[in-house]
C-alpha cells in the first residue's frame, strides 16, 4: 500500500504564525516609550525590568505590554510549529521560543516591587532579602526567557541554515553572535550590580539584549510569510523515495531502463 504523503503546511496558518510573531515582537519593544516619555529611571543603568515595578508610575502599562508580548509570543511559536513540517531543528526552536513567550507572560505577573538600580533603599532591601519573594521569582522567570529565547535563536538559525530559510539563512548568524555578546555584557554587568562595584551600564546592554530579541522575532514572522506552499525539489525526491515506485511498477524496472536518446545510437568500435 503505497504511503499518503504528508500534507504540506497551509499557507492561512503560516500568515496567522507570522502576524502574531511580528506584534508580539512590536509588543516587546514597547520600552522605547522611554524616550519620548519621563520615566524617572536612566536607561543606561535600570533594568529594563524596572519600568514595570510596583512603585513606578507607568509600571501598570509596562507589565501589560510585557503580558501581551509573551502571550503574542507563544501563540504565534506554537501556531509555527503546528504549521511547519516537524523536523528536530524546527520543533526545538519553536518549543524554545514557546518557552520565552510563556516566561515572559509569567515575568509580567512577577513584578518588581521597587526599583534597585536607583533606588539605594531598595538595592540595599534586596540585598539583605527584605523585598518580597516576587523579586526572587522574576529573577527565575527572567532568566527562563532569556534561555528559551537564545536556545530559540540558536536552534531556528541551525535549521535556516540546514533547510535554507530565506533571509534566516544569511542574517540569523550575525544577530545570534550579537545577542551572545549583549547577554554576556549584561550577564557581567549585573554581576559587577551585585557586587556593588557600580552597574557597568547594565540598562545599556540589557536594552541591546532584548531589542535583537524582537529583531529576531520579527525576522521570523517575515521568513514565515515568505516561505514556499510547498516543500523544495530535494524534498519532492525524498517524498518519492520514501513513497517508492508508483503503483504495478516494480522497485528495478526505472533502473532498467535505458535512455530514450540512447536508443538507435549506432556502436562504437570497443562497444561489446
Amino acid at each position: 500500500m503505497p504511503v499518503t504523503p504528508t500534507r504540506p503546511p497551509t499557507a492561512a496558518l503560516r500568515r496567522a504564525a507570522a502576524v502574531l510573531l511580528l506584534l508580539g515582537a512590536l509588543a516587546y519593544t514597547a520600552w522605547v516609550l522611554e524616550l519620548v516619555v519621563a520615566t524617572g529611571l536612566d536607561p543606561v543603568q535600570a533594568y529594563v525590568s524596572e519600568l514595570a515595578a510596583a512603585d513606578q508610575p507607568l509600571g501598570g502599562l509596562f507589565r501589560a505590554t510585557d503580558l501581551v508580548a509573551g502571550l503574542l509570543v507563544l501563540a504565534g511559536a506554537l501556531t509555527a510549529l503546528t504549521a511547519q513540517e516537524r523536523r528536530a531543528w524546527t520543533t526545538a526552536g519553536w518549543a524554545a521560543l514557546a518557552l520565552f513567550g510563556a516566561a515572559t507572560a509569567a515575568d509580567s505577573r512577577l513584578p518588581l516591587s521597587c526599583a534597585p538600580t536607583d533606588d539605594p533603599v531598595c538595592a540595599a532591601r534586596e540585598t539583605a532579602g527584605l523585598v518580597p519573594a516576587t523579586h526572587t521569582a522574576h529573577a527565575v522567570s527572567s532568566s527562563l526567557a532569556m534561555a528559551g529565547a537564545l536556545a530559540a535563536l540558536v536552534l531556528l538559525t541551525v535549521a535556516a541554515r540546514r533547510y535554507g530559510l530565506s533571509p534566516l539563512r544569511r542574517l540569523g548568524p550575525p544577530l545570534v553572535l550579537a545577542e551572545l555578546a549583549a547577554t554576556l555584557w549584561t550577564l557581567a554587568a549585573v554581576a559587577a550590580f551585585s557586587a556593588g562595584r557600580g552597574t557597568w551600564a547594565l540598562g545599556a546592554g540589557q536594552r541591546l539584549q532584548v531589542l535583537l530579541v524582537a529583531c529576531y522575532v520579527a525576522l521570523l514572522a517575515c521568513c514565515l510569510a515568505r516561505a514556499p506552499e510547498r516543500p523544495g525539489p530535494a524534498e519532492d525526491t525524498r517524498d518519492r523515495e520514501r513513497q517508492g515506485p508508483p503503483e504495478g511498477e516494480s522497485p528495478g524496472q526505472r533502473h532498467r531502463e535505458r535512455p530514450r536518446e540512447d536508443h538507435g545510437r549506432r556502436p562504437r568500435r570497443g562497444d561489446r
